[in-house]
């Protein structure tokens, strides 16, 4: 959650950090400081709230220097204010950090420090990582040792950046354990540090992921990294591929709005070079099947929070319905508390948009342990959950910057897809006529995605119509009963309005008692196996006097007579309809919120990446 940007090189540092920590916004924060190396100490700037404020004080104080830190902060110990936001000094004020994560034993680290002396002048618990560091330089430790030592002590997952007045030639990097990614950049003479791509995405396109329990020693002509337990290490440089522009908004007003409509392309992405229509096959070369290794799967666990796990529920329908696998999905947050029955015959697929989502990996760590073959659905790049993961499918939609995530779900409903077909194929549960049809209706996908999007007017009119709701209810059933979980998720993540997702069999075991006129109550009804008891909870609804707003399939004139709103969509197989279903779902969301004059990108609360537990 936390943001982190460093840099050293030839270039004043302050513009660029304060650039990185504009890209990491969506990240979600509530306060923000830079520290830079000038004139032989340490200049500081931080303040609580959002970075115009930090901005301001540079602009007021200004910084000048080649080496310098910069960071977002999501409390976790202390209060939003100043004093508790990064970076950190030490007592001697010769070394500065930030950090992303839980000090586990914060308070025994604490209480110990203090009894030595130490004066602390935050709530954090990220305080005290800097004055370990100080106390073993004080005992004649160089900055790289006292770094890892300081690290050894530390419980919990961890993203650290440290850099000290007398070693003005080198940041030192850290993670340790599924919190806080730290990825290094590579430039001509200088180097970059970040959390997460989009922050030095500008900059450079050769980067290094930090493992666990990894540390470097960045100068301005490299970085040498080691284990925290086996010394140094020669790690592997990725290249990236994303363009830096497709991380700016462009001409609309919110990334979320450009990244619902993004979906035509990273629906394209995600199904190119694994597609051959010609032979009607799926090819997914990084999850390194073969017909034994699939024969030999009893069960597959899907792994997910969130939307994601919405997108998990649907790949559950069409993996049992196409290769005949048991599937069950879980929470990350709740997988490993379980002691779920996990053997070498088991697949945990985590499904992740950033791959760095604490529970989720620690899900997967679980099933690892356990003898599982571990598989990951993730859209950024070298991240955690990709690394670990015996196989894994890319997304393959770019970043995807606000909060609410729209393209990083319709994404993975077509990896789930493709995934199924080609666990059917090998598991000689389709025939070849029935793979070909599979394989070809999604040609169709990209196209009924801008079908969809061409109707936003429509969905706008119904927003305005929504505005003053207080609540409302959502239902589906079958494959599209994870829509309804969505399309409630969407609507009171940015627009706050109180929302619920249902099964819509479950209406009269309880939910039935709230509807009334001021209820507005979206039903997912596409002409799909469950259509007819659909159009029976759209007629209940109406006999008892409630509002319907009814996603259905277009030319449906049998909804249209019954339902208050409806947004129609075209007709798909409706094994892929949650692709469609979901996107008028979205662009509801995002009117009702823009209209309300909601901050739709960084909504109350939430964060882009849950990176703590």
């Amino acid at each position: 959650m936390c943001g982190i940007v460093g840099y050293i090189g030839p270039q004043n540092a302050t513009p660029i950090i304060m650039n990185g920590l504009k890209k990491l916004e969506y990240r979600g924060y509530d306060s923000a400081g830079i520290a830079v190396l000038e004139n032989g100490g340490i200049e500081v700037r931080r303040d609580a709230g959002k970075l115009e404020r930090l901005s301001q004080l540079v602009h007021e104080s200004p910084l000048k220097g080649n080496v310098g830190i910069g960071h977002t902060r999501w409390a976790t110990h202390g209060v939003p204010n100043t004093r508790n936001a990064h970076p950190h000094l030490g007592m001697t004020g010769d070394v500065v950090l930030v950090h992303n994560g839980i000090v586990e034993n914060f308070s025994a680290l604490r209480e110990e420090l203090e009894s030595e002396g130490v004066v602390f002048q935050s709530e954090t618990d990220s305080e005290v990582i800097v004055h370990l560091i100080e106390r073993y330089l004080s005992g004649g430790t160089n900055l790289t040792d006292a770094v890892h030592q300081t690290l050894l002590l530390l419980k919990g997952a961890h993203g650290i950046v440290v850099l000290s007045k007398n070693d003005p030639d080198k940041i030192i990097a850290a993670r340790v354990g599924n919190a806080g990614g730290v990825v290094i950049g590579y430039g001509k003479d200088e180097m970059y540090i970040a959390s997460d791509l989009p922050a030095i995405l500008e900059y450079t396109r050769e980067m290094v992921f930090l493992e666990s329990r990894q540390m470097a020693v960045v100068s301005r002509e490299g970085a040498v990294v080691m284990s925290l337990d086996e010394g140094e290490i020669q790690p592997e440089v990725h290249t990236i591929p994303w363009d830096p522009v497709s991380a700016e908004k462009g001409e609309y007003r919110h990334f979320m709005h450009k990244e619902i409509h993004e979906q035509v392309r990273s629906l394209t992405d995600t199904i190119a070079g694994r597609v051959d229509f010609e032979l009607g096959s799926i090819q997914l070369p990084s999850l390194n099947l073969s017909p034994e290794k699939v024969k030999d799967i009893k069960k597959i666990f899907i792994i997910a929070c969130g939307t994601a796990s919405y997108a998990g529920m649907v790949g559950k329908v069409l993996i049992e319905k196409i290769a005949r696998i048991p599937v069950e999905v879980e929470i990350g947050s709740e997988f490993r508390y379980q002691d779920p029955i996990v053997d070498e015959n088991t697949v945990v697929l985590a499904i992740s948009q950033s791959g760095e989502t604490a529970d989720t990996l620690a899900a997967m760590e679980e099933g690892h342990q356990k003898g599982a073959t571990l598989w990951s659905i993730v859209n950024a790049i070298g991240s955690q959950a990709m690394r670990i993961a015996d196989g894994f499918i890319s997304m393959q939609v770019g970043p995807e910057i606000g909060v609410a995530s729209t393209k990083a779900y319709t994404a993975p409903l077509v990896d789930l897809y493709m995934l199924a077909i080609l666990l059917g194929e090998l598991r000689g549960t389709i025939d070849e006529n029935q793979r070909r049809q599979l394989v070809a209706d999604l040609r169709l996908v990209p196209d009924l995605a801008g079908r969809c999007l061409d109707r936003e007017g429509e969905v706008k009119k119904v927003a305005e119509s929504l505005l003053e709701a207080q609540s409302a209810l959502y239902l589906g059933r079958g494959v599209n009963m994870p829509t309804a979980y969505e399309g409630a998720l969407k609507l009171k993540e940015i627009s706050y309005i109180h929302a619920e997702g249902y099964p819509a069999g479950e209406m009269k075991h309880g939910p039935i008692a709230l509807i009334d006129a001021d209820l507005p109550v979206v039903v997912i009804a596409p002409r799909d196996p469950w259509y007819d008891k659909m159009f029976s909870q759209i007629e209940q609804v109406k006999a008892r006097g409630g509002r319907v707003i009814a996603v259905a399939t277009e030319g449906d004139e049998q909804i249209q007579q019954q339902a208050d709103h409806v947004l129609s969509v075209p007709e798909t197989p409706w094994m892929l309809s949650p692709v469609t279903t979901v996107i008028p779902l979205q662009l509801l969301a995002y009117h009702i919120a823009a209209q309300r004059g909601l901050d739709v990108d960084q909504p109350r609360n939430l964060a882009k990446s849950v990176t703590v537990e």
